[in-house]
Formats: structure tokens, C-alpha cells, sequence
């Protein structure tokens, strides 16, 4: 069910996105809701990313609207738009760093790109962000080579708070990580949205951010939005591929682990 216009950071209406002859998305409508942490899931290849793609328009869309902070980016001028984009942080798949870029580098990258600061207010910034996802101020110096895959999430993260956004995509955050390593992503992206009120975007197959770190989940099938609510709406679903993902061994497996249950 949609949400008022008001609660809504995010409104995606009848959005269609063709790659050739194969239908992607299929007049899909969304709503993500101003303060919380979607968690947004579905099978692989199913578009998941395309979605994030089309909205920030990196993926062009054959139709529909979408609305960002209250804003059609479709009638958007420059101004507007770049206002728009100003005011959320993108963490992709990988983190996508700069390889050729040091980390202090990449996380002052977006912070050139829309401000004019002197390079000691720049440098304080990169401090600032690193502390924030809880990485110390000598990792500034290194490369993403030199970096753990924790490591290079977390400075991603950092890249993606480095203009103080009030909305994050975050692409597969824990793709990648070992159990120990995903929980505390999962929980550092909890702490940050409760103490800086962010609005999280996230794309995820992992069950376990789904149960600790998700407000609300939607998923995705078919091109379309098959269902979205609460974990509790989730589990009570009878689609089939809900009661697969959610009741499925892995998920027993991850409920268990939650509740303490061997």
C-alpha cells in the first residue's frame, strides 16, 4: 500500500526498464518511507540494482515517475536535480572505490564535486567520516589495494556520508563478508540511520540484515513489487517464493541464530 506523499522520500510510479526485448522492471510502483531502512529483495537477476540504477539515472527508464524528496526528476532542470543528488550517498556493489585514489582521496571525491573547501577542512572531513564508520585516521593514507573487503565497504560508507546525506542507496553492503564481518556492517548502517535519521535504500540477499537491520522489506518479482510490509507480513505471505526465501532452511537457519535457538 502506498504511504502519504508526505512520508514518502521515494515514490517510483508504473516505472518500466527494457534492456532490448527483455523486460526488466514492469510498470513497478515503490514507496520508501522517510526515516526507515528498506530492505529490498528478490531472486537474482531479478533487478534488484537496476531499480537503485534507475532511480539515481544511471539506467535510463522507458516510462513512469519517480520522485525523489518530493522532486519528478523527469522535469527536473540541472539546478533542481543536482539539489537532489546533493542530498543522498550511494554505496555500490564492491564499494566501487578509486583504485588509483587514496582513501582519503575517494571519500573527498563527492565533496569536490559540490563544495569549494580549503583541503584542511577537506582533510577534517575524511577524519570525521572514517570515525563515523569506525575506522581509524592513518587508514586515510592507504590505498583500496592495502584494504580489507570490510575495510573497503566501510570507506565506501564513509564516501557516501561525505556530504552529510539525508537518503543512502546501499548496493549488496555485505556481499562479500565473512558471518562476524556483515553483522557489524549490519549494525554500524543501524546506528548511523537512528543517530543521523538517514533514510536507507538497501539491496540485499542477506538474510540476516533483513532480520536485524531492516525496518520494512519489498520484493521484487516478475518485474514487479510482489509484496512489501514487515518481516512478520513476510513470513505470513503464502506467495511461493516468499514462503521459499523466509521458511527455507537458510532462513531457519538465520531465525535460530537470532533467537538464540541451536
Amino acid at each position: 500500500m502506498a504511504v502519504e506523499q508526505a512520508d514518502a522520500i521515494i515514490r517510483v510510479r508504473d516505472v518500466t526498464v527494457r534492456f532490448g526485448a527483455t523486460e526488466v522492471l514492469d510498470k513497478l510502483d515503490l514507496d520508501v518511507k522517510r526515516g526507515e531502512i528498506l530492505g529490498f529483495v528478490g531472486p537474482s537477476g531479478a533487478g534488484k540494482s537496476v531499480l537503485t540504477r534507475t532511480i539515481i539515472g544511471l539506467v535510463p527508464k522507458v516510462s513512469g515517475q519517480i520522485e525523489v524528496f518530493g522532486v519528478d526528476l523527469d522535469a527536473a532542470n540541472a539546478k533542481e536535480r543536482r539539489a537532489v543528488e546533493r542530498r543522498w550517498g550511494i554505496l555500490f556493489q564492491q564499494g566501487a572505490l578509486f583504485s588509483s585514489l587514496t582513501v582519503a582521496q575517494n571519500i573527498q571525491f563527492p565533496v569536490r564535486e559540490y563544495l569549494k573547501l580549503s583541503q584542511r577542512l577537506l582533510d577534517e572531513i575524511t577524519i570525521a567520516k572514517l570515525g563515523m564508520v569506525g575506522l581509524a585516521p592513518e587508514v586515510a593514507d592507504r590505498f583500496p589495494s592495502e584494504l580489507s573487503g570490510g575495510m573497503i565497504k566501510r570507506v565506501a560508507l564513509a564516501r557516501a556520508l561525505a556530504l552529510d546525506p539525508e537518503l543512502v542507496f546501499l548496493d549488496e553492503p555485505t556481499s562479500g563478508l565473512d558471518p562476524i564481518g556483515a553483522g557489524d556492517f549490519d549494525e554500524l548502517v543501524r546506528t548511523l540511520q537512528r543517530t543521523l535519521g538517514l533514510t536507507v535504500f538497501m539491496v540485499t540477499h542477506d538474510l540476516d540484515s533483513l532480520h536485524t537491520a531492516c525496518d520494512r522489506i519489498a520484493v521484487l518479482g516478475d518485474g514487479k513489487i510482489i509484496a512489501a510490509g514487515t518481516m512478520a507480513e513476510m513470513k505470513a505471505s503464502q506467495h511461493p517464493w516468499l514462503r521459499s526465501y523466509f521458511h527455507g532452511k537458510r532462513a531457519r537457519a538465520v531465525v535460530g541464530s537470532n533467537t538464540g535457538v541451536v
